[in-house]
């Protein structure tokens, strides 16, 4: 049976992080009063999604999580006007790394190439018909993780997220997650893009996500 197993019980602290609990701390979900939500929440009042969201300004970079301690990340949720997908980059840090694990267009991330709504629905990544992105990818840190997100476009950029994780299990045989992203356009003829290269240590190879256009026959 897998130490994952829904139907397991584990020794875990179960957290999660949103712009209304930007630290995951306990009992703090639902307690904001000022926010993206504040002027349509006006009269639900304390409890209610006041700041459901955060603006990312044009050029600005954000943490969407800094966690401390021995965990996993076990669902990811984001959802932000297509136009963004492309210009919003996420990167993830595990263990205080100086170099991102993660570096890749938030759209890509979750299997939108091109900017456009295309269905996903898999073990891993499902994105539903109103915009909502979802990753299942098991993300295990030892000492810390930290999710960022950068706006590379011109005009501030509206993100709704979600992060979930679990805090006190041992995760020193786990492997971390990385995905990397890269572009060939146009790709000459006769050239080769690759798909994987640089990669050494120990590890699984899980699969590669491709957006392929026709320029030519």
């Amino acid at each position: 049976m897998s130490d994952h197993d829904i139907a397991r019980l584990r020794a875990v602290t179960t957290r999660s992080i949103s712009p209304e609990n930007p630290t995951g701390a306990s009992g703090r979900g639902g307690r904001a009063t000022a926010g993206t939500g504040a002027e349509p929440g006006r009269e639900l009042g304390q409890g209610w999604k006041i700041s459901p969201s955060v603006v990312v300004g044009a050029h600005e970079t954000i943490d969407l999580a800094a966690i401390e301690g021995c965990g996993r990340i076990t669902h990811v949720w984001m959802t932000t006007h297509p136009d963004h997908w492309r210009s919003l980059l996420l990167r993830a840090y595990w263990d205080d790394a100086d170099t991102p694990a993660v570096e890749v267009p938030v759209g890509d991330f979750f299997g939108q190439g091109w900017g456009r709504f295309a269905q996903l629905s898999s073990t891993m990544i499902a994105v539903n018909p109103h915009g909502g992105l979802n990753s299942y990818w098991p993300m295990p840190f030892r000492s810390a993780a930290r999710i960022t997100v950068e706006n590379l476009g011109e005009t501030p950029a509206v993100v709704y997220y979600q992060i979930t994780y679990d805090l006190g299990a041992d995760e020193a045989g786990s492997g971390y997650l990385h995905a990397q992203w890269r572009r060939s356009h146009p790709l000459q003829a006769g050239a080769v893009h690759p798909l994987l290269e640089g990669v050494r240590g120990a590890g699984q190879y899980v699969g590669t996500y491709l957006a392929w256009g026709g320029n030519s026959r």
